[in-house]
């Protein structure tokens, strides 16, 4: 089992930046893809960002490319994602995933996910 907690979240106003935060605990973290993805009123979740378990590759939505960052930390079991240039669009309820193996931009394929936290950003 991996119990994941997503923070950071708030309001920010549009052009702003953000850093969500994911702490994971349980089984051994850096054995873990990580990744997030996030959730806006009335529509499916959709993927933002993944990581390998070593940090070394990492995965974009086009919407977020060049604007959003994912890093992580084994050492403190912690995953990032930086977030720049924020636009209303962007406002969602932010998750971060866990799966064994290599990453995925399919929700359905990680198993274990954090409670979410909101974002909202302002025009």
């Amino acid at each position: 089992q991996v119990q994941l907690v997503e923070s950071g979240g708030g309001l920010v106003q549009a052009g702003g930046s953000l850093r969500l935060s994911c702490a994971a605990s349980g089984r051994t973290f850096s054995s873990y893809a990580m990744g997030w993805f996030r959730q806006a009123p009335g529509k499916e979740r959709e993927f933002v960002a993944a990581i390998t378990w070593s940090g070394g590759s990492t995965y974009y939505a086009d919407s977020v490319k060049a604007r959003f960052t994912i890093s992580r930390d084994n050492a403190k079991n912690t995953v990032y994602l930086r977030m720049n240039s924020l636009k209303p669009e962007d406002t969602a309820v932010y998750y971060c995933a866990a799966m064994e193996d290599y990453p995925s931009t399919d929700l359905y394929e990680y198993d274990y996910w954090g409670q979410g936290t909101q974002v909202t950003v302002s025009s």
